[in-house]
């Protein structure tokens, strides 16, 4: 059995500060860290610091400086942290400041130099933590907050603005999620292609090697933890377009859920959101000419305030022009505090939902048309659910996200599970789902097995 990694703590100032000391412990603890009295038999070092005047400013940067000459590795907290540059300044080998109250980024920076190790006999929680989802799929989220300013929404004054994870910090936490059974991993924020920018796309260790906080690095990271990676919320920057190649080598899924929300220049502006639907245009052509089997998932808004029919026509052959896989769409409704209420010319309920029919009476079209060119197809699917009644097992493709796109059902289900993994064959569709039966050769290594 590894042995559990041992921390150190030297918690300086007032009593609040000796409390803040307790709970960085207490999590620490229910981790599976134990801890030293003394710098030899510490792993690492928290120092938690006093920055109220200049003499506590002083004994805060000694005891800094006494932890990394008695230790080496130490992390710093509390209210000296909210001036990093004077740490980072006096003591440059400081591996990771925080200000005061930041529990979990402390507990981060502890996960990302000294990783916990999980001891099922002692530990009160599995080492990947309680889940809400099944055991096969886990939602990985990168970052919280926003820093886009759309006017329909209120996400930013209620969460913040963007504060990206570090991203061994994610990585790990991917890890073992992994090592723990699950097989699709669920990458979500409110701006993924965003993730890193708010940190400078700093760079935290990860297994010894140095890995950048940027989209494509941690998708080409988490692709080769070997589970399914599906990215969900990216907006269309153009630093995406190099995910795309590692969707055509295999490396996460073909797929992505992008908030196009409309294709009216005009309506977009309104919005506050990017207005160039041609480049758009042209960038899913592109790529999808880099992987063909690219799937795209969008939502779109109807009836925003001063949408007009013509805005909405180009809405609707801007559909027919790039193709969209799985289309959501929501019926406009104002927003307590967003700034989109202020806008004149509000768009009757009724042409809302005459505008929603037609839109989702289109995408079902494009849908069909493109599930329908999949029958014969032998594809790879993850189980969801097994209806023994009906003989009948719930699973879905690469193009296919849990709860809000389609499935894929399957016939004879006799020996399948929840969790498995299964080569089928496609053999017709509706406008939503694909219908299919297991392969044959999926079929005998399952004989096999059993």
């Amino acid at each position: 059995m590894n042995k559990a990694p041992t921390i150190g703590l030297v918690s300086l100032g007032c009593p609040k500060a000796l409390v803040d000391s307790e709970r960085i412990l207490t999590t620490l603890r229910a981790q599976g860290y134990g801890f030293s009295r003394d710098y030899q038999g510490a792993d690492l070092v928290i120092v938690n610091t006093c920055g109220f005047i200049d003499s506590a400013k002083a004994e805060s940067l000694d005891a800094i400086g006494e932890a990394i000459t008695e230790n080496g590795k130490v992390i710093v907290t509390g209210c000296l942290g909210v001036e990093d540059d004077l740490i980072k300044k006096t003591h440059p080998k400081v591996l990771a400041v925080t200000g005061p109250h930041q529990y979990e980024q402390v507990v981060e920076a502890v996960h990302q130099t000294l990783p916990p190790v999980h001891d099922p006999f002692v530990d009160l929680v599995p080492e990947q933590g309680l889940k809400l989802t099944p055991k096969h799929y886990s939602y990985l989220k990168i970052s919280e907050g926003c820093s886009n300013r759309c006017s329909f929404c209120i996400i930013p004054s209620i969460r913040g603005n963007l504060v990206s994870r570090p991203v061994a910090s994610v990585l790990y936490e991917a890890e073992r999620l992994v090592k723990a059974g699950t097989k699709e991993l669920l990458v979500i924020s409110q701006d993924t292609s965003a993730y890193g920018q708010d940190i400078k796309y700093a760079s935290t260790p990860f297994h010894g090697r140095q890995v950048k906080a940027k989209f494509y690095d941690l998708c080409k990271e988490l692709g080769e933890l070997g589970a399914w990676v599906r990215l969900h919320y990216v907006y269309p920057y153009p630093h995406v377009d190099k995910a795309i190649e590692l969707m055509a080598d295999d490396k996460i899924l073909p797929y992505l859920d992008i908030p196009f929300q409309h294709a009216s220049p005009q309506i977009l502006k309104a919005m506050r959101r990017p207005a160039n639907t041609e480049k758009t245009l042209d960038r899913i052509k592109s790529w999808r000419k880099t992987c063909p089997d690219l799937a795209i998932r969008s939502s779109f808004v109807v009836g925003f305030p001063g949408e007009t029919e013509a805005d909405f026509q180009l809405l609707l052959d801007w559909l027919d022009e790039a193709r969209i896989d799985r289309v959501g769409c929501f019926e406009y409704e104002a927003v307590a505090g967003a700034k989109a209420n202020e806008l004149p010319n509000a768009v009757p309920q009724e042409i809302k939902r005459q505008r929603y029919e037609t839109l989702m009476a289109k995408a079902q079209e494009i849908s069909f048309d493109i599930l329908e060119k999949k029958i014969g197809r032998t594809i790879e699917v993850l189980v969801d659910d097994v209806n023994g009644e009906e003989n009948q097992a719930i699973a879905r493709s690469k193009w296919d996200a849990p709860e809000i796109d389609g499935n894929v059902i399957i016939d004879n289900a006799s020996g399948i599970k929840p969790g498995d993994m299964l080569e089928v064959t496609i053999n017709d569709c509706d406008a939503y789902d694909l219908f299919a039966t297991v392969a044959t050769e999926s079929a005998n290594h399952k004989a096999t097995k059993q």
